[in-house]
């Protein structure tokens, strides 16, 4: 095969897979927000049959001959098209390990098993979730092996989100956060509470429909290439820089619960809106790691959404939304109300002292269930009494204890301990910012353009051109370093409780 034949055929292998990624990802957001609940059954058959598809197109002698011709030319060809074989390299090598059944009945199983974890969660019954949850668990410990059976399970899959990443590293990280914050923790919960009564209302879901409208002008986010939906547990999904969608969850006795998860989502919004034109199409077009994708939707939620000169800016728009309920009440009320520090249940609403806590639990349960030290019978009760030692709150039920999430029914084992190095990651980035201008000046003005333009510049723009370590050094210019994230947390909630 010559070169130019090599970069045609990667060319159409692309364009196939955009194509049916495109597909499948609206059957998936059809499923989460607006489809019967009867109707997961057709929609796991559809999804098996088109993964199948996809597995083929990708898995053949063809495209391995273009892949090699492609990296073993690298000298003649760019450095774009150079990335875009090495991914597909790596895609290529993890998927032709796993035989094409098993790739199947893993994409039918988590279609049917994401239908019975919303239901199961509704009803709180995880003995419907759980021989779902079961064979999940079995799939991804097999996938592990078959991709690199001489390394630890649970690092071939921590690996699949963030490259590096393996439990050597992750366990001082967690350890560190433990160490350093349990006891900010403990003595900010000694403290009175701030005033939030005014949260404490109900919100016509109407009114906090049009609100999100507000937050995501705000933000920036164009509403021509971003929509917004209604599901269970908020996500966001991308077709391409041109169609992205974010979905949220109201509650008419919780605004804030809403308000920053449409921030939350927004940030992961703005880095797939942000990726290069140039790259579209491509498999670069899309989030380097997860961990650098959750630095981006928490560094929207948390360092700016959470600051006061947001506060200042975001309660006007609140004020206009909420009149009565947000009447005579000031920035610095609404800026210590969701900076709100307490233990507490659910790990989407959980402030941002206390949120490693909450994904230190679940990389512990992750390590457990992979290692096979646990049975699936067990997990809850180990849920119950890890939320007990780290966090001292009593679990009441499995709706708001192991059910809460819906990563493990998608079969996304490893994911979790993104969130946390996201937040970490986020800090460092700041601290960079801060550095080439004041972003709180424009922030309270109601105007994230600069701070959204940095970013771009720094990770959006890149896709996955660049190596995951390459774009972070890029971004906070030195190596990482959890200590700034610690030290942020320490600072920020000293002041705000006076300790």
């Amino acid at each position: 095969m010559t070169l130019e034949q090599a970069l045609a055929k990667m060319n159409e292998l692309q364009a196939a897979q955009q194509a049916y990624n495109h597909a499948m990802g609206v059957l998936s957001l059809d499923g989460d927000t607006a489809a019967p609940s009867a109707s997961a059954k057709g929609r796991a058959e559809t999804m098996g049959y088109l993964s199948g598809v996809t597995y083929r197109l990708l898995v053949n002698d063809e495209v391995k001959e273009a892949l090699e011709t492609i990296l073993s030319e690298r000298s003649r060809v760019t450095p774009m098209q150079a990335r875009q074989a090495e991914l597909l390299k790596e895609d290529y090598d993890d998927s032709v390990r796993i035989p094409m059944d098993e790739y199947i009945a893993f994409s039918t199983l988590v279609t049917q098993s994401n239908a019975v974890w919303h239901e199961a969660k509704l009803k709180s019954d995880y003995a419907a979730f759980a021989p779902y949850l079961e064979k999940i668990i079995d799939f991804n410990r097999r996938f592990a092996g078959y991709k690199d059976a001489t390394k630890p399970a649970y690092d071939v899959l921590l690996d699949g989100f963030e490259k590096g990443t393996t439990t050597e590293a992750l366990d001082p990280f967690f350890s560190l956060l433990r160490e350093k914050l349990t006891p900010v923790i403990l003595e900010v919960a000694s403290r009175p509470e701030p005033d939030t009564s005014f949260f404490q209302q109900r919100f016509p879901l109407h009114d906090q429909r049009l609100f999100s409208d507000k937050l995501m002008a705000l933000m920036g986010l164009p509403r021509d290439r971003c929509g917004i939906a209604e599901t269970e547990h908020p996500f966001t999904t991308n077709f391409n820089k041109w169609d992205v969608r974010i979905t949220t969850h109201y509650a008419e006795n919780d605004v804030a619960d809403s308000m920053y998860s449409v921030i939350h989502e927004g940030g992961h919004a703005l880095y797939e809106l942000g990726t290069a034109d140039e790259i579209q199409f491509t498999n670069l077009a899309s989030g380097a790691t997860m961990g650098l994708h959750e630095s981006q939707s928490r560094f929207y939620e948390n360092l700016i959404g959470r600051s006061l000169p947001f506060c200042r800016a975001l309660l006007p728009l609140m004020q206009e939304c909420f009149p009565q309920q947000m009447q005579g009440v000031t920035a610095e009320q609404l800026y210590a109300a969701v900076n709100k520090a307490r233990p507490s249940l659910i790990r989407t609403q959980a402030d941002e002292l206390t949120y490693g806590m909450h994904i230190a639990i679940r990389y512990e349960m992750e390590k457990l269930m992979i290692s096979g030290d646990a049975k699936v019978s067990e997990l809850p009760a180990i849920w119950n009494r890890m939320y007990k030692d780290y966090l001292g709150v009593t679990v009441p039920s499995d709706r708001e204890g192991i059910l809460q999430d819906v990563h493990w029914a998608g079969g996304q084992l490893g994911y979790f301990p993104s969130y946390a190095l996201g937040s970490a990651y986020g800090v460092q980035m700041l601290s960079a910012m801060e550095k080439e201008f004041d972003p709180w000046a424009d922030v309270e003005k109601g105007d994230l353009s600069r701070v959204t333009a940095w970013l771009g510049e720094k990770i959006h723009r890149y896709g996955k051109l660049l190596t995951p370590s390459a774009l972070l050094q890029n971004a906070i210019g030195q190596p990482f370093d959890p200590n700034f994230y610690v030290e942020y947390l320490q600072k920020k909630f000293s002041a705000l409780y006076r300790l």
